[in-house]
């Protein structure tokens, strides 16, 4: 990531965790007269003043009906009103369907999938379905997960994609799958859970299989930026830093800059000494 980079936008980037009911939409992605997840989250939130540039990005695309307990969504925004204001709104209109659980503030116009880890998914099939035993469960399980060619468990879309090679660990507790893996190609969990249950490859319903979780790299966790609530500098507002206090964002209003940057510069180069990276916002 481009500290210096950040001194030349005057936007950032945010990560909203989300709650979704698949059941409530037609797809994940856009479509024109379709009610989508991504349609609605754009919709509504930029009728509560929330706009960006470009588009939003994802830390997992899910099937048709597939819901999400913390699915991800990246965008890259100037926004400087009460983000916790317009946070609070989208959950009150939309929290039958689509619920913000939190919003971390990190660098703007990130290639966001290319800092996702892993992707977690439950599949809670009913168990009076089931026709498989225990041990033949089991032995599946073990048959399908690690690092290969998944061909197998995807669709015309999926063996279309470049790359075939995944790597899943699949377990099984309480009646529950659970699939981790680093990323997935399209129905390949279902189908799974299809091949697990039956023995056959079938793509089964999409209505009981949830993205669980996705996982960012330390990476950008490390550059999620918090409050510095504890530092106090003459002339500067607010303070904000990375988590992993690599960078320091001072606040300070218009009038007040060349204050603290010094004459020739002589007070940031102290700072600097200080905090190191700085990136000083105008208010």
């Amino acid at each position: 990531m481009n500290l210096r980079g950040v001194e030349k936008t005057d936007k950032w980037g945010y990560i909203f965790t989300v709650f979704y009911n698949g059941e409530k939409f037609h797809s994940f992605d856009e479509m024109a007269g379709k009610t989508t997840v991504k349609g609605e989250f754009r919709r509504v939130m930029n009728e509560l003043g929330f706009t960006w540039a470009k588009g939003i990005q994802q830390g997992g695309r899910t099937d048709a009906k597939v819901s999400a307990e913390r699915n991800l969504l990246y965008v890259s925004s100037n926004f400087q009103g009460d983000l916790k204001d317009v946070i609070f709104k989208f959950n009150e209109k939309m929290k039958e369907s689509i619920f913000i659980r939190k919003v971390e503030k990190t660098f703007p116009n990130l290639s966001f999938p290319e800092f996702i880890e892993q992707r977690e998914y439950l599949y809670r099939y009913p168990k009076k379905r089931i026709k498989r035993s225990l041990e033949e469960i089991e032995r599946t399980i073990k048959e399908i997960s690690g690092t290969y060619d998944v061909s197998l468990f995807t669709d015309k879309k999926g063996l279309g994609l470049k790359e075939h090679e995944r790597t899943v660990e699949v377990s099984y507790e309480k009646g529950i799958l659970k699939f981790i893996g680093n990323s997935f190609m399209p129905k390949q969990v279902r189908n799974m859970a299809g091949y697990i249950f039956s023995g056959n490859v079938e793509t089964y319903p999409g209505k009981f299989l949830t993205l669980e979780r996705v996982y960012i790299k330390k990476e950008l966790d490390d550059k999620i930026i918090l409050s510095a609530l504890d530092i106090k500098i003459d002339g500067v507002e607010k303070i904000e830093k990375t988590k992993d206090e690599s960078l320091y964002i001072f606040y300070v209003k218009t009038e007040n800059k060349g204050e603290v940057i010094g004459k020739n510069a002589s007070n940031i180069k102290n700072l600097r000494k200080k905090f190191g990276n700085i990136v000083i916002r105008e208010i």
